[in-house]
């Protein structure tokens, strides 16, 4: 079964959201499910946007996909410029080639 792999390229919170809703659907079909945040889009693990009424903020929402099974990887430089650690993100570290390099069957999304 093909999973999915959603790259983040900018720093905008609904597309975070929009990729971890993605994912966490992916993940619930049973599906390998990865979310990678790149370079600005790195900024975003610190934010806890607001989110329309009677959905998760993005805390939560980081949480259920955590839960779900959900792989978040964050861009080595992203978070070097952000001066985040991928230990205390609670993400993993990694780059474009990695990423592509494992990506398999997957669907890539860019969002």
């Amino acid at each position: 079964m093909r999973g999915l792999t959603i790259v983040v390229a900018g720093p905008d919170p609904d597309r975070l959201r929009a990729a971890l809703t993605m994912a966490c659907a992916a993940a619930a079909l049973g599906r390998r499910a990865r979310v990678y945040l790149h370079e600005a889009a790195v900024g975003l693990l610190a934010s806890d946007a607001r989110a329309p009424a009677g959905l998760p903020n993005l805390t939560d929402l980081r949480g259920i996909a955590d839960d779900s099974g959900v792989e978040l990887i964050a861009c080595q430089t992203g978070l070097a410029l952000a001066g985040f650690s991928a230990e205390t993100q609670r993400v993993a570290a990694g780059g474009l080639i990695d990423l592509l390099a494992t990506l398999e069957d997957d669907r890539l999304v860019t969002l």
